[in-house]
């Protein structure tokens, strides 16, 4: 008889254990550590002298100011202490930029009530996009005031910051849409302006992984 009872109690206490086991194990094997990396930490690799950069060390985000949309001046100085979201590209684009700005759309729409992020779409025809062709084209695209800013300026400056501050080829051409060459990447910057990830513009699930890598971020800060 004590024996029956003692497997009994056994037993009752085996299973009063299982849920504080399960807490502990969800505790300690449960958490997912999802790892965004901080790229160019050693610097970027310069072989031929066409940028000014530092030699070795962390790679930020230059000062730049630009022109927005709305006559606005925007640039570096208003990233700090926000996630920005970068885009190069030029309204009358007839290959990847519509897919582009149709997909920045979605970032938008993920992000359209949150104060810390916001995105920096920059012409690299800035000859032909003025602010008013760019304000035509943000209210095309369903942009959110003061978060989705489209952004124009002095050419050298742009493509001087695609090249060697975003690290991105841009190739200019001279007025004709069909010979300008530029990345399909979203660039994901931290509030400190360093480069986080590189996303396919053209790709949805890239796009995915960006808003989800947006938001790991965010609620990181």
């Amino acid at each position: 008889m004590r024996t029956i009872r003692f497997l009994q109690g056994l037993v009752l206490v085996c299973i009063l254990m299982i849920p504080v086991l399960i807490i502990v194990f969800l505790k300690t094997f449960g958490t997912n550590h999802y790892d965004i990396p901080v790229l160019f930490q050693d610097g970027v690799e310069n072989p031929f002298l066409e940028c000014e950069l530092n030699e070795s060390g962390q790679h930020y985000i230059p000062e730049f100011l630009l022109t927005s949309q709305d006559n606005g001046q925007r640039g570096r100085q208003e990233m700090e202490g926000k996630i920005t979201i970068v885009d190069f590209f030029f309204t009358s684009c007839p290959s990847i930029c519509p897919v582009m700005s149709n997909e920045m759309e979605r970032v938008n729409d993920a992000f359209r009530n949150e104060a810390l992020v916001q995105i920096y779409s920059i012409s690299i025809d800035p000859e032909n996009d003025t602010p008013e062709v760019l304000k035509e084209y943000a209210e095309r695209h369903n942009a959110t005031p003061d978060k989705w800013f489209f952004l124009t300026g002095n050419k050298d400056e742009i493509y001087n910051l695609a090249r060697c501050g975003f690290i991105l080829p841009t190739i200019d051409g001279f007025g004709q849409p069909d010979d300008f060459v530029h990345s399909d990447k979203f660039i994901l910057v931290d509030e400190l302006g360093r480069i986080r990830g590189y996303y396919s513009g053209t790709n949805r699930d890239e796009v995915d992984r960006l808003i989800l890598e947006t938001k790991i971020l965010l609620h990181g800060k």
